[in-house]
């Protein structure tokens, strides 16, 4: 299994202008091949394989104009042609958008393969280097000595800050105790997961203080004059505020996620289309700080790593309008209300701990018709949950609660 370990860098001055040429020539590189793919496409509708982009840089080189890039490491150059033919064979399979130019602007990165870098009891020499780079290691679990990375990425943020990226190939970890218990969880706004059990997730308190932080960095950039001196340093802290959200994110998703995978053998989420709820321009922004689409990739491969079950319900599957009791739905539950009651039972609901007790009964059903491997399943929508009387349903009004 790769994994990868993420430090901070402090490069020399003589180091940091070595690897602020490669991030450019990088830079010239993915731009100058992604704009002759374009034309090339355009004009004859011809794809560009790796091999031609290869000979091409090669061609570059030895002209008078670009003779500059031979004064890096070819490795990074040749990495960022792996990279782009990568992300066209993902863009016509679909499974991304268009490859984009790079901007110097934004985040800076050079990826090292084994013939690039020299790493010996914990020292790492680049190519075309003369000195190591300083990196601060902080993962206690792995002795650094005796670490053996395949590729080393570099990589200077918007803000200023350096990183070293190490992937290792690494055993694979043991599977984790069973513990008998099986959850169901739903994603939301006012509170970001409630689950079957009754447990509710709010976002804390210190991510939102860091989004109003972001907020006034921005104001303040936005009053500044363009191209001044005081802009580019309000946009240097504007890039600090992001990191600091950033992590500050990353590091609650990371403990709700893990603390989820290690309390239930079976989890149990709703496929939710984020791309299309974004376009809701009332609740855009709310829906992208909750990072519902990172939530469920750290959940996918940390229960692989665990050995657990994931199971995904179809997003058509009526959770929040369906009783828990005795299968009864809606015919329609504005988002508005929170609390309603059934018409069919009487049984007074929460809007969320109700659909994370759907989502579990429907995980359940589709962790029985997967034999065992659960992770991706689907569940279409299902209609009434428990088969109803022969007698005739007739509409009920519902007692519905802000």
């Amino acid at each position: 299994m790769r994994t990868a370990y993420k430090c901070r860098a402090h490069p020399t001055p003589e180091q940091a202008a070595m690897l602020g040429r490669t991030f450019g020539c990088v830079r010239l590189v993915w731009n100058k091949t992604l704009h002759e793919r374009n034309e090339r496409y355009r004009s004859g509708g011809a794809t560009t394989s790796y091999r031609e982009t290869d000979a091409a840089l090669t061609g570059w080189k030895r002209t008078a104009e670009l003779a500059f890039p031979s004064e890096v490491s070819c490795v990074p150059l040749q990495q960022t042609l792996r990279h782009q033919h990568t992300a066209f064979q993902n863009f016509f399979a679909r499974r991304s958008r268009r490859p984009r130019f790079k901007s110097r602007t934004g985040r800076q990165s050079a990826h090292y393969t084994r013939s690039a870098f020299r790493m010996r009891d914990g020292v790492l020499t680049l190519a075309k280097t003369s000195s190591p780079l300083r990196f601060i290691w902080s993962f206690d679990e792995l002795d650094v000595t005796a670490l053996d990375p395949t590729m080393v990425v570099v990589s200077r943020e918007q803000d200023g800050r350096w990183y070293v990226t190490f992937a290792v190939d690494i055993a694979p970890p043991d599977p984790a105790e069973p513990t008998g218990h099986v959850v169901g969880v739903d994603l939301g706004l006012t509170s970001l997961l409630v689950t079957s059990d009754g447990d509710r997730t709010t976002i804390p308190q210190n991510l939102l203080r860091k989004a109003r932080n972001l907020a006034r960095h921005q104001r303040r950039m936005a009053r500044c004059q363009r191209g001044s001196r005081n802009r580019r340093r309000a946009k240097t802290k504007v890039a600090a505020a992001h990191r600091k959200v950033r992590n500050a994110r990353q590091d609650f998703l990371h403990r709700t996620t893990t603390r989820l995978v290690r309390s239930a053998d079976l989890i149990v989420i709703e496929d939710l289309h984020v791309a299309g709820m974004v376009r809701n321009r009332n609740l855009a922004r709310a829906i992208s700080n909750a990072s519902w689409g990172e939530f469920r990739r750290q959940l996918e491969y940390k229960c692989e790593q665990a050995d657990r079950a994931l199971v995904v319900i179809d997003r058509w599957y009526p959770s929040s309008k369906m009783c828990s009791a005795c299968g009864h739905v809606l015919a329609k539950l504005p988002l508005s209300v929170r609390r309603w009651t059934c018409p069919n039972c009487r049984i007074r609901h929460d809007r969320d701990h109700n659909a994370a007790k759907n989502i579990l009964a429907a995980g359940r059903v589709a962790a029985r018709e997967a034999s065992g491997d659960a992770c991706g399943a689907d569940v279409r929508r299902q209609g009434h949950a428990l088969p109803l009387s022969a007698v005739k349903q007739e509409t009920r009004a519902v007692r519905q609660s802000v």
